[in-house]
Parts: C-alpha cells; structure tokens; sequence
C-alpha cells in the first residue's frame, strides 16, 4: 500500500481477517474509555448504528492524530436486541442470562469500520446482520458455556459463529464477516478504488 495501514484494535479476528486479505498492516491499540463513550450516547437516546459508528470513529481518530500520513482503521460492534444494546459478558451467570434473552427470537449486529488520516474520517461504512437463535434448551445453553467461555467471554452476544456458537442459529441474513466485526468487503472495495491495493 503507498500508506501504511494502522489498525486501532486489539482484536485478533479483525487482524487475522486483513492477514488473511493480503493486505499489509500494523496494530496499535487505541486508549479510550469505550463504556464511558456508550454510556453516554445511550443516555442521549443515541440509535444502535450512530453508536457503533462514533466508537469506531473514536479509536481511528485517537490512532491517526498520532500517526500522520497513515491511514487509520477503527472498528466498533454493537449487538441490536429490541432496541437494547448487550455488551461482552461480564460472568458466565451475564453470559446465561443474555443467551436466555435472545434465544428464539432475533437480534442485529452492527459492525462499523472508519478510516481516519490525519485526524479526520475520509471513508465509513455500517454493516448490518439479522440473525435468529434457535430455542436452545437451558441445559445446552449452561453447557455452551462451560465448554466455551474463555472464548465467548471477548464476544457481545456471547458467541462466535466461527466456533461451536453456530450451533445456536437457525437464520443469518447477512454477510459473514460483518458477524466478524468487520465490513470487510466494503472495506477492500474503498481501498482498491483509491489504488491502495493491486487489481
């Protein structure tokens, strides 16, 4: 790439997903206080998408005043369940009880990505993934949780669709990699048209 790409996240899928695309860049994890931020936008009745979006803008930002001349890449995803937003959990009783609430029913990921160079947004895009759990039995849900919790324990939603957590769908209407937190898609088809990747 003429610029080097910086990723403000320390996720290791969102890494893995750009390592995986060929495409070359650094990780520097971004200092901010992102359940002050939500918090914050929740009390101001802000909606789920403008919420994964502002965090993700928050960590680019904070990585591109640093680094000038880099393109900067904050990612942020928001899990949408009848208008209330559940987090990572906190315990695997937190992890129990959030799987109770969406098992049977549907929720929305929203996974936000934003490029920041010198301080400023230049690209941002919002994904969005419909999915239905299907009506796992208390006993199967404790059980996923036991086997599984030093993984779902980093995931909102308490799952992950690459790991035995597809076991508890039954519908994804969606692309993939939005489930993964990030629009990658998206993502390569702004840095192609810019000439940051080879055709």
């Amino acid at each position: 790439m003429p610029q080097p790409l910086i990723l403000a996240s320390g996720s290791a899928i969102r890494a893995k997903l750009l390592t995986q695309a060929c495409v070359d860049h650094l990780v520097q994890v971004p200092r901010i206080d992102e359940d002050m931020i939500k918090q914050s936008l929740i009390v101001e009745n802000a909606p789920p998408r403008d919420i994964a979006d502002t965090l993700a803008e928050m960590k680019a930002r904070k990585v591109s005043e640093k680094n000038p001349g880099a393109l900067v890449l904050g990612c942020d995803q928001v899990l949408d369940h009848r208008g209330q937003l559940l987090s990572k959990p906190t315990s695997p009783d937190d992890a129990f009880t959030q799987l109770q609430s969406l098992r049977g029913d549907r929720h929305s990921l929203l996974s936000a990505a934003v490029l920041c160079e010198d301080g400023k947004p230049i690209w941002r895009h919002v994904g969005q993934v419909r999915l239905r759990m299907r009506d796992a039995t208390d006993g199967y849900l404790e059980e996923y949780i036991r086997r599984n919790w030093e993984s779902i324990r980093h995931a909102v939603g308490c799952y992950k669709l690459e790991e035995e957590g597809v076991r508890l769908f039954s519908n994804i209407e969606g692309d993939y990699f939005n489930v993964l937190g990030m629009p990658l898609l998206e993502l390569l088809n702004y840095l192609t048209l810019r000439g940051d990747l080879a055709t």
